[in-house]
């Protein structure tokens, strides 16, 4: 038997000993917390201050130009004036519903004939001031096409094609409509998910110089595009997308 089992001395010791020592380890935490916890900032916190800050400051110059009562006052009358208005009718084409009949006429209205068109633009000089407005707009067509003309995965190269540099109806009606289905370029076939959506949100100014440029970049020489030629197949504007049945031939 272990001589010490017995021994109140050296229990009542023990004992005493694991409460000291419970209490000195909670001491230790406590202190640990307590200088940890007191400026602790989160990478949250570091980012959200400054938001915080900048509020603080319009909230208070906007108090100084207008009070709180007049912009609850501002919410009542703009609300009522939203409730009581009525829709009117609206008759842009680019804002047909795509199956409604309005979108079935426009399907089934003849084909404009742009052979004079065609055979015109061959005279057309190339515009600077256009190339430049064009440039700019074409940012957003490199996005598919590619920003020096090269093609991407799903859209066809401008550089070197033979529909850029073809007919001017065929990309001013392209603009406007967008284009759907299988189109071959330089050999390659090429078909888009969906197709491409009609540009015709865009001024004649910026169809026709996002068109006089890519006929002349790229390697690409062609007559140029003027926004007169955008302006006269503006009726092609809510048909659907156009397909290469319904194009010239470059």
């Amino acid at each position: 038997m272990d001589p010490t089992r017995d021994n109140s001395f050296i229990r009542f010791a023990t004992f005493w000993w694991g409460i000291g020592t419970f209490l000195i380890f909670a001491l230790l935490l406590a202190v640990i917390w307590f200088f940890m916890d007191s400026d602790v900032q989160t990478m949250e916190d570091a980012a959200a201050n400054p938001r915080y800050e900048t509020k603080a400051k319009i909230d208070e110059a906007q108090a100084v130009i207008i009070s709180q009562e007049s912009i609850e006052a501002a919410i009542v009358t703009e609300s009522g004036k939203l409730v009581s208005s009525k829709p009117l009718a609206v008759e842009k084409p680019e804002q047909v519903v795509p199956g409604s009949e309005t979108s079935k006429k426009l399907a089934a209205a003849p084909a404009v004939d742009t052979t004079a068109m065609d055979s015109a633009a061959a005279d057309v000089p190339v515009d600077e001031k256009l190339m430049e407005v064009g440039k700019a707009a074409f940012l957003l067509c490199g996005a598919c096409h590619g920003q020096n003309g090269e093609g991407g995965p799903i859209a066809p190269p401008l550089a070197g094609s033979e529909w850029v540099t073809g007919p001017v109806s065929n990309l001013i009606k392209i603009q406007l409509r967008g284009l759907v289905g299988p189109i071959t370029v330089a050999g390659k076939e090429y078909n888009m998910p969906g197709g491409m959506a009609p540009l015709s949100y865009q001024t004649d100014e910026q169809i026709a110089g996002v068109l006089t440029y890519i006929r002349n970049s790229f390697g690409n020489k062609a007559s140029g595009v003027t926004p007169e030629q955008i302006a006269a197949l503006r009726s092609e504007v809510g048909k659907p997308q156009i397909t290469v049945e319904e194009l010239t031939k470059p």
